[in-house]
């Protein structure tokens, strides 16, 4: 692996940086052999870490027996073919290398054209001079997916199947819209679990819903999106959806291929940002995930809930929890795994939708069942009584949920302020 030190980003930023792409590269596979890093302030524009050190790397790798080399930024074309002639092994960048993992884990269909969007673009403008480099195309990290079939195609196949693609995600992205509608016209609200990769966020969804979604202690171990349906204590049911988790430097053309799964976060009432309290970067990552959310929402954090995770993989923990609650009032702490903090977090959960709600007292007929039960689904019932001829609701529900029940704001059978009796039919409403 090679990174870069420059006296602006920081040693310890730079080595957190350094051991997070050892992750990624375990996670695709790979053994770390050796970590080069050089320290100056910007990249060389020809090989990245200059024509000198990229020979001192090749002897490096000759000497190590190494059959691949990550970079821990994004090459430029041409300092990719650079590094090809003078390191003489296949060179992978970190974009490449995250592309690489999403290709194994995506099993929806959905999942795998975007995952193939994001690599055929990521292709495109380093066709030219990449003959060394495909001619390895043997196998193993960085050849997953199109790369393996890319060898003798020219730009122009390749943009005709990036057309097609972006056609066949359209017509999903369609569908999922459809989809979202049908859930708004149900008035059930939605939480979207957001976070960093490894996190937590499929483990917390199984522990507030009861699913049993894949969970692995490992980045991106879970890529295409779920919605599961739980309950809180008040009775309302929430639906869950468990997105792709961020990491610095996502590259730009997964965050353009799977913008029709990150709008699940746009459409959602109440964002639940899980953070790995165990992490030692973990304040450094929730303002990563911030940022990736001010693009997708400007005013994300207008429905942001913080979540930490894991408090129980922390030795002493009642000091930077009472830190943490005064830097972030409101935030709950739990340890997803365990069940430790779920009731506060379903009460804190509660409150946030109590905000975008309307507290309402209607007199229903007996034969207005239906929207009584509408009232236990999707609202919070504060008062529930039961009266000769009709029922006397007080809850708190959503503002279309709140116009229909307007013409039950009388008993029936007596005036309303307009003159109106408050007698309903049983079809009206």
């Amino acid at each position: 692996m090679v990174g870069l030190e420059s006296a602006g980003k920081g040693a310890e930023r730079s080595t957190a940086s350094l051991e997070e792409l050892a992750l990624l590269a375990e996670t695709a596979g790979a053994a770390v052999l050796e970590t080069v890093v050089q320290r100056r302030e910007a990249p060389d524009p020809a090989c990245y870490i200059g024509k000198g050190k990229a020979q001192e790397l090749a002897g490096l790798v000759s000497e190590r027996g190494a059959a691949l080399v990550i970079f821990n930024e994004e090459l430029s074309p041409s300092q990719l073919r650079n590094l090809d002639r003078v390191v003489g092994v296949r060179i992978v960048d970190r974009t490449a290398l995250i592309l690489d993992i999403f290709a194994r884990r995506a099993r929806s269909r959905e999942g795998k054209l975007q995952v193939e969007l994001a690599q055929l673009q990521y292709l495109l403008p380093r066709l030219t001079g990449l003959g060394p480099q495909l001619s390895r195309l043997g196998g193993g990290i960085g050849t997953r997916g199109p790369g393996e079939t890319q060898l003798e195609v020219d730009r122009r196949t390749i943009r005709r199947r990036i057309s097609d693609l972006k056609r066949e995600i359209g017509a999903l992205r369609r569908h999922r819209t459809l989809h979202r509608r049908q859930r708004q016209r149900n008035r059930c609200p939605v939480a979207g679990l957001v976070g960093y990769t490894n996190a937590g966020k499929s483990t917390l969804l199984n522990a507030l819903t009861g699913a049993d979604l894949y969970t692995e202690d490992k980045l991106f171990a879970t890529l295409d999106p779920s919605v599961r349906r739980g309950r809180l204590d008040d009775g309302r049911e929430v639906l869950f959806t468990d997105t792709v988790g961020f990491i610095k430097h996502l590259p730009e053309q997964l965050v353009a291929a799977f913008q029709a799964t990150l709008e699940e976060i746009i459409a959602a009432d109440i964002l639940l940002h899980v953070v790995d309290i165990s992490h030692p970067q973990y304040l450094l990552q929730i303002d990563i995930v911030r940022q990736h959310l001010a693009r997708l929402e400007p005013e994300y954090y207008r429905k942001e809930l913080l979540v930490f995770n894991k408090i129980d993989s922390l030795d002493s923990f009642s000091e930077e929890e009472a830190y943490l609650r005064r830097q972030h009032p409101g935030a709950s702490f739990v340890s997803a795994r365990r069940g430790d903090g779920l009731d506060a977090l379903k009460e804190a959960l509660a409150r946030e939708l109590d905000r975008f709600s309307e507290r309402v007292k209607a007199y229903l007929p007996y034969q207005q069942g239906e929207l009584l039960e509408q009232i236990r689904r999707f609202g919070s019932i504060i008062g529930l009584y039961y009266r000769p001829g009709y029922v006397e609701v007080e809850a708190r529900v959503d503002p279309a949920l709140s116009r229909q029940l307007a013409a039950y704001q009388h008993p029936p059978g007596t005036k309303g302020p307009a003159g109106k009796s408050g007698k309903v039919e049983s079809g009206d409403g």
